[in-house]
């Protein structure tokens, strides 16, 4: 289908954007790379009146290190992600998820913060903010706010991103020592979402496991942390045996939906595996192995 009839506008700065969706208000759409919006435009089940791009905004680009967090401009394509040294150095769970999604065109255009403020269940870095305990920088009317990823994603398409705001960095704490991190990701073909996919970021003090957090993609109606699964996990030394056993709590807090990628019980035991899978590499990373 053709999407409807819309104004487009390019602001060059951040402080124009926001005053078009102030003047616009909820008729107005940000677009960033637009491998979200422009297919739901397509259905006609996005109609905004005026599409504001923000591809323009420099300052809403890169990525740098600062106080302990590792800071992302929201327009930065995932491409750039994965040629980031500092990502690769610092926080090389991102660039590996970053290096699974969609296809290269898709990656060449594509933003992370357009990724995370769609809101939708399938996108993948959700989860990887979940998992690293990441916070969202929201710019609106009224200024800045901070906001962490844990909570932030209420449903699907849903998320603490109030008319009028625009996400312009995602902060992330730099892993400490001792840290290792994992995400696998099942699906039927290039480019397609998840059918099911979980991102783990842990944290070692000898063989015990001091800290873990894991997320899941695709399997609920928003990525959501399976917190009974990574208590389960914390405080112990982590084997198989603990694994299987945390891979099934996860398991008991999906509620996926039936498509074409699979049944309710086809998802849900995907989900299970991809969690061992992520958790076994996690524990290889951290050790050095």
């Amino acid at each position: 289908m053709i999407p409807g009839n819309f104004e487009y506008h390019a602001p060059t700065s951040l402080a124009d954007a926001l005053a078009l969706l102030g003047q616009y208000g909820d008729e107005a759409k940000i677009i960033a790379g637009g491998h979200s919006l422009l297919p739901m435009m397509k259905l006609r089940f996005a109609e905004p009146e005026h599409l504001i791009d923000i591809n323009g905004i420099s300052e809403l680009r890169g990525i740098r290190e600062e106080g302990g967090m590792i800071k992302i401009g929201a327009m930065t394509t995932e491409n750039q992600l994965i040629a980031s040294e500092i990502l690769w150095d610092k926080c090389p769970l991102i660039p590996t998820a970053a290096k699974l999604i969609a296809d290269p065109q898709v990656r060449n255009r594509g933003t992370i913060g357009g990724d995370i403020a769609h809101g939708d269940p399938g996108n993948d870095h959700p989860a990887i903010m979940l998992a690293l305990g990441a916070s969202f920088v929201l710019a609106g009317p009224d200024g800045e706010r901070t906001v962490p990823a844990d909570g932030f994603f209420l449903g699907t398409y849903y998320t603490q991103l109030e008319e009028g705001e625009i996400m312009t960095e995602i902060q992330v704490p730099v892993p400490p020592a001792g840290s290792g991190y994992g995400f696998s990701k099942l699906k039927r073909k290039t480019g397609d979402f998840a059918t099911a996919a979980a991102a783990v970021q842990l944290q070692l003090n000898g063989d015990s496991c001091t800290q873990i957090n894991i997320a899941l993609t695709n399997v609920g109606p928003c990525s959501f942390k399976a917190s009974d699964a990574a208590a389960h996990l914390t405080g112990k030394v982590i084997d198989d045996a603990l694994i299987s056993e945390a891979a099934e709590k996860a398991m008991a807090d999906c509620d996926p939906s039936e498509d074409l990628r699979g049944n309710i019980e086809y998802k849900t035991s995907m989900a299970g595996e991809m969690v061992r899978r992520a958790i076994r590499s996690a524990l290889s990373n951290a050790k050095g192995e």
